[in-house]
């Protein structure tokens, strides 16, 4: 069964920077699209960004572009997050989740098109 594990979230002042790691489970992590979103309290959960199986295609919610970086490992079975620029409007419970069925030539960026999800990490920013 495999299984997802984020870690790395936190308190942080406004402008600092995060990184979150998410570790899978299981020998087909390499075969997965994975993605990160997050869920703010009273809000739906929103899409953050999202990599293609072999790392070389990604793709980012406006509101995170040029700040956050998403990254993978297959080596280490491990994805990453990297948040710059933080501000309050990304305090969050950030989840991990993969797509193991992913398409050929698009990434996904609705929730319901990933089927296995991380119990989350929370990252706070304070102003």
């Amino acid at each position: 069964q495999v299984q997802l594990v984020e870690s790395g979230g936190g308190l942080v002042q406004a402008g600092g920077s995060l990184r979150l790691s998410c570790a899978a489970s299981g020998r087909t992590f390499s075969s997965y699209a994975m993605g990160w979103f997050r869920q703010a309290p009273g809000k739906e959960r929103e899409f953050v960004a999202t990599i293609n199986e072999s790392g070389g295609r990604t793709s980012y919610a406006d509101s995170v572009k040029g700040r956050f970086t998403i990254s993978r490992d297959n080596a280490k079975n491990t994805v990453y997050l990297q948040m710059n620029s933080l501000r309050p409007d990304d305090t969050a419970v950030y989840y991990c989740a993969a797509d193991r069925d992913p398409p050929v030539v698009w990434l996904r960026r609705l929730p319901n098109g990933y089927d296995l999800w991380g119990q989350g990490t929370q990252v706070t920013v304070s102003s």
